[in-house]
């Protein structure tokens, strides 16, 4: 690495450990960025004149001697509109083949938005996932993470809503991706043709597992520049943060500081708000959405990640295998978004509230016919019907290749309710059943 003439430079390291290695030295800030020995490091610790670095993949092989070469600036991005189409890793280097672009050079990881400058979420963020379209309708400007079971396709789900969302630009941050995860998004985007409104930051298995820490303050980084100074609508999409608590409770450990619940390090509420709340809406029409996955370890939503993202962000989206259709789902009973009813009938249809909500009671129903078949007890025409109604709701609106927009889905609801309900059963306003009921199956079912 080469070395300029205002950049510090020592050699002699006054203690290692695991992941980090300290020294005497003046004249150097918070988080700014060093070389030892050519290994990338970043300052995370200043006590008087003792410096203690971070080394992101680790001490192993460093010497007491080792060169230390401070950068003189904290990790940053070049920002510009040649961002979109390309794939970049943890410091925001190339990792497609391609040349660097250039840009204006911002540092990562600044303050969120002055509360001044926010507006009210008001706009309507569709996914084209009818799932979370019908029933947690997303708002521009929102925070909500995907809790998943490590086994469910989640990746898949985010590179469907990175190529139906109606979105100005997507940027995604992958943290610990296998190579295939990362080849299956480079390869989906490029196939659909959509890369000219994608910007990837990527973090694989091979890469240290420190650099994740990274990733999130890349991708808002580059979302902050697009949506503030274009007044573009911006989707971030963030896999997976339990990848990246992971990483903060390996440098949390490694420094000896004592940890908290499930291992995490005291600082992780503050850490994830840190990310969270660069979601925003802005009075002259950029905003920033952020979908977060988290995956759970045998589904405990008590872990400390999960507990502490769900008071951070505005709801949650679960995903869910459904054994009646074979096929993976948006759980409607324990997905949530807060913030729907700033949209919904507002930005879309004025029967999706009624709609949505006769939807999920008769699901509820067909679960509590469910339950009584299992214990043996009869089941009434009404049952039946509502079971029935369940396995289309969920394989023709719930699952997660379903790909509608919020007046289809609407009129695909109908003709469920049609084709399985009387009209009082459904318990909608009589105005809108007059509206809006399918007599004919034929008018919506190709």
């Amino acid at each position: 690495m080469a070395t300029k003439a205002f950049q510090k430079i020592f050699t002699k390291i006054t203690k290692i450990t695991k992941a980090t290695c300290s020294l005497k030295a003046t004249g150097v800030g918070y988080d700014e960025l060093a070389s030892v020995d050519g290994k990338p490091a970043q300052v995370v610790k200043i006590i008087g004149d003792e410096v203690t670095l971070q080394v992101f993949s680790g001490t192993e092989g460093i010497r007491t001697n080792a060169e230390i070469v401070f950068m003189g600036k904290a990790p940053s991005l070049k920002v510009g509109d040649r961002l979109a189409g390309r794939f970049f890793n943890a410091y925001g280097e190339p990792v497609d083949g391609s040349p660097a672009p250039e840009g204006r050079e911002v540092e990562i990881g600044g303050p969120s938005v002055n509360p001044v400058r926010r507006k009210q979420p008001s706009e309507l963020i569709a996914t084209g996932i009818a799932g979370i379209d019908l029933n947690n309708t997303l708002v521009t400007g929102q925070k909500i993470p995907f809790f998943a079971d490590p086994d469910q396709p989640f990746n898949q789900v985010m590179a469907l809503v990175a190529l139906r969302a109606e979105s100005d630009k997507i940027i995604l941050g992958g943290m610990g991706m296998t190579n295939d995860d990362y080849l299956f998004f480079k390869n989906t985007f490029s196939n659909a043709g959509a890369l000219d409104r994608i910007v990837s930051f990527i973090n694989t298995t091979e890469d240290p597992s420190v650099e994740r820490i990274l990733v999130p303050d890349m991708a808002l980084a580059a979302a902050e520049y697009f949506a503030v100074e274009k007044h573009e609508k911006v989707l971030v999409l963030l896999t997976d943060m339990t990848n990246y608590a992971d990483a903060l409770s390996i440098v949390s450990n490694r420094m000896d500081q004592i940890p908290s619940k499930d291992s995490m390090p005291g600082s992780l509420y503050s850490d994830l708000a840190k990310i969270y709340e660069k979601a925003v809406q802005f009075p002259d029409g950029g905003s920033i959405t952020i979908i977060a996955v988290t995956t759970l370890s045998g589904g405990d939503i008590t872990h400390a990640v999960p507990d502490n993202t769900g008071y951070i962000t505005e709801g949650q989206l679960y995903l869910r295998r459904d054994s009646d259709v074979g096929k993976v789902i948006v759980d409607p009973f324990r997905s949530l978004s807060r913030l729907k009813q700033l949209v919904v009938g507002k930005k879309t249809r004025e029967d999706h509230p009624q709609v949505m909500n006769a939807a999920v009671r008769l699901y509820a129903d067909a679960a509590d016919a469910k339950t009584k078949m299992e214990n043996g007890f009869d089941l009434t025409d009404y049952d039946t019907r509502a079971l029935a109604f369940a396995r289309d709701y969920s394989a023709k609106l719930l699952a997660i290749d379903v790909n509608l927009n919020t007046t289809e889905m609407l009129d695909v609801t109908w003709a469920l309710f049609a084709e399985h309900f009387k009209p009082e059963e459904v318990n909608i306003k009589q105005e809108l059943i007059d509206r809006f009921w399918i007599k004919k199956q034929a008018e919506v079912w190709p």
